[in-house]
């Protein structure tokens, strides 16, 4: 486990490997600001990392996690709204073309909702909630496939969650409106831990492809 002796010390490393190497490229961010050409929307889990995932540099990609990767759907009633805010921001200031969605496997958050965590008022009040937005993808997982192992359906409850934000994101106005004129575009990726593979999201065919090797993965979900 990493306490944070352990962490002092890789900041230390950063400073030699990374950030005197490349002083110019940090000040120049610094100075003019970012201009990232994706927003990507993860989980908070401590095993996925976009920039790592993705071998990405400072300055690459705007970064939104939380439990779950989920995003909410468009509505104003609410105080708070971290990620609806991220969203806003990387949009309509950033002007960011691309939004993805990353999910994975082992995903703690989407096995809460797919045990109905929270159907029973347990647990502090903040959890519950929240995996609930994808109460959908629970919906239709323990409908196609309700006597599938519970492996199985945590996958396909994974993915679905994915599409869910997905269909969320079309409902927040400035990002429909970039998304139809061809301004930008959405995508859902899925990361699986065991075998590090990355699959997209094909709408047109339902389905998930393998984004290293171009084959279509074998779930239809």
């Amino acid at each position: 486990m990493t306490d944070i002796n352990e962490l002092v010390k890789g900041f230390q490393r950063f400073r030699v490997k990374s950030f005197e190497p490349n002083r110019e490229v940090f000040n120049r961010l610094a100075m003019q600001g970012q201009t990232p050409s994706t927003m990507l929307i993860g989980c908070s889990d401590s095993r996925v990392d976009p920039a790592i995932l993705t071998d990405s540099a400072p300055g690459d990609l705007f970064v939104v996690r939380n439990v779950a990767n989920l995003v909410p759907p468009y509505e104003t009633t609410g105080r708070y709204h971290g990620t609806s805010a991220a969203l806003e921001f990387a949009v309509c200031n950033l002007c960011v073309r691309n939004i993805v969605v990353l999910g994975h496997s082992h995903c703690g958050g989407i096995n809460a909702l797919l045990e109905g965590y929270g159907l029973n008022d347990e647990g502090e009040g903040f959890i519950a909630p929240w995996v609930q937005i994808a109460t959908s993808a629970r919906d239709e997982v323990l409908r196609r496939w309700p006597d599938a192992s519970h492996a199985f359906k945590q996958r396909a409850c994974e993915r679905a969650g994915i599409r869910a934000s997905l269909n969320n994101l079309m409902t927040f106005p400035f990002v429909r409106e970039r998304v139809e004129d061809r301004r930008m575009n959405l995508y859902g990726w899925y990361y699986d831990l065991e075998n590090g593979e990355l699959m997209q999201y094909d709408p047109e065919k339902d389905r998930f492809y393998d984004l290293y090797f171009g084959s279509m993965a074998e779930e239809n979900v």
